[in-house]
């Protein structure tokens, strides 16, 4: 049986319209139940735009069948998401998710439910990633393989792995400090990860991913990755949560094949973890900088506003 697919929509027809189209074309579209989770308005300024959204959801089709869940308060992305993928792993064990930049290559949904099978039993696989860096020499690596950190642009897991998520993060925080483990959690001090925890810890972050990710690492837990992505994310454009303008993420040659040929054994590859680690030095600082400086802006203001 395949597994859900949970889609989260917010205020971005354009983008909404281009990843269900992309999902539609999927060979396994017609025989998965997709779960739309449409937020509602944070402000007066959104709500043209959220109901652009819902209108259009409500028209498609090319599913097994579509269930949309429009919010009635803004929840923002991390506790929609949190909340969306927490229901519907409770109700069938599994879930394949994806946010409303996301598009799909024709074997994406093949190659997350052959994956979710696959693994299934195995309890230190615990998220399924259907992107992938544009590393050098992608075909120096398996076609899939083992990483430690989880992707957030097209992915899945099931009930028994996510029942691990912990929300707080300052408890998160605390078990890898107490560990001595931030070398490890921060890939080698290839990126920030630890300072991302501890801006989330302290308010100046909302995202469920860094926790998602803080939660994999201190159970021990592994992450399926494909050589070559079977996912881009287009808002890279600035009209998304938590994202700048960057081009160091798109792939455009998306991966058509899902085949999985073997299963693998339970180890993360090296050869991947250094190719990630060498991606992480060579383009992510410049977009982290830029990252953070974005946040900590919003922080300030919102305190100036508040008089705090």
């Amino acid at each position: 049986m395949t597994a859900p697919i949970a889609l989260f929509v917010y205020n971005r027809p354009e983008h909404t319209k281009k990843t269900i189209e992309a999902l539609q074309k999927n060979d396994l579209a017609t025989e998965s139940n997709l779960y739309i989770f449409s937020d509602a308005a944070k402000n007066q300024e959104a709500t043209v735009q959220v109901q652009a959204v819902r209108e259009y959801i409500a028209s498609i089709n090319g599913f097994k069948s579509v269930t949309i869940i429009n919010r009635n308060c803004n929840l923002g992305l991390a506790d929609s998401i949190v909340d969306g993928v927490t229901q519907l792993c409770n109700s069938h064990e599994k879930v394949i998710v994806l946010e409303d930049d996301i598009i799909t290559s024709k074997g994406f949904l093949s190659f997350m439910n052959t994956a979710l099978s696959l693994y299934a039993k195995d309890q230190r696989v615990m998220h399924i990633s259907g992107y992938m860096f544009h590393v050098k020499e992608p075909d120096e690596l398996p076609e899939t393989f083992f990483y430690r950190v989880p992707s957030c642009w097209g992915w899945a897991t099931w009930k028994r792995a996510w029942e691990h998520f912990e929300p707080d993060a300052t408890n998160l925080l605390d078990r890898i400090n107490t560990s001595k483990k931030n070398y490890d959690f921060d890939i080698e001090n290839s990126y920030a990860y630890s300072e991302m925890l501890q801006m989330q810890a302290s308010g100046k972050l909302n995202s469920w991913a860094i926790r998602w990710y803080a939660s994999v690492f201190l159970n021990n837990g592994l992450c399926l990755h494909p050589n070559k992505s079977f996912t881009n994310n287009i808002g890279m454009d600035g009209s998304g949560t938590h994202c700048g303008t960057s081009n160091s993420y798109e792939i455009l040659d998306l991966k058509e094949d899902s085949s999985i040929n073997a299963k693998l054994n339970l180890e993360e590859n090296q050869i991947a973890l250094q190719k990630i680690k060498n991606f992480n030095k060579s383009k992510l600082p410049h977009f982290y900088r830029r990252f953070v400086r974005k946040i900590l802006k919003i922080a300030k203001n919102t305190v100036k506003r508040l008089n705090i």
